[in-house]
């Protein structure tokens, strides 16, 4: 079974940026697609940035696209979020998920079941 350990949150002003990390532990072959998502208090879980486990396409939620940029690592079972341009709407617990490696980015996003694989997180704060 994948751990992720996601690294990287922390109290930033409006317009400011991050770089969020996630590394998982017990990672086979089993695993290829891998994405961001965040929680925000009171609020459903959201999809915001996913690698295909088929091609490596990516795939952003509406919410995050142009303005963040998902990475995956050297090896296959790290992967970086680079937060820009961040908003007050953007403060959330941020984790790593992943899926086979015949899931698509979109997929995995918006259908994976994902709290099987997902880390504990990382809080953002966006605040002035």
């Amino acid at each position: 079974q994948v751990h992720f350990v996601e690294s990287g949150g922390g109290l930033v002003t409006p317009g400011g940026s991050l770089r969020l990390s996630c590394t998982a532990s017990g990672w086979t072959r089993d695993y290829g697609a891998i994405g961001w998502f965040r929680q925000a208090p009171g609020k459903w879980r959201e999809g915001i940035a996913c690698i295909s486990g088929i091609d490596g396409a990516t795939y952003y939620a509406d919410s995050v696209r142009g303005r963040f940029t998902i990475s995956r690592g050297a090896a296959a079972n790290t992967a970086y979020l680079d937060l820009n341009n961040l908003k007050p709407e953007d403060t959330a617990n941020y984790f790593c998920a992943a899926d086979d490696p015949q899931t698509s980015d979109w997929y995995l996003c918006e259908k994976s079941p994902v709290e099987n694989t997902r880390g504990p997180g990382t809080p953002v704060t966006v605040s002035s």
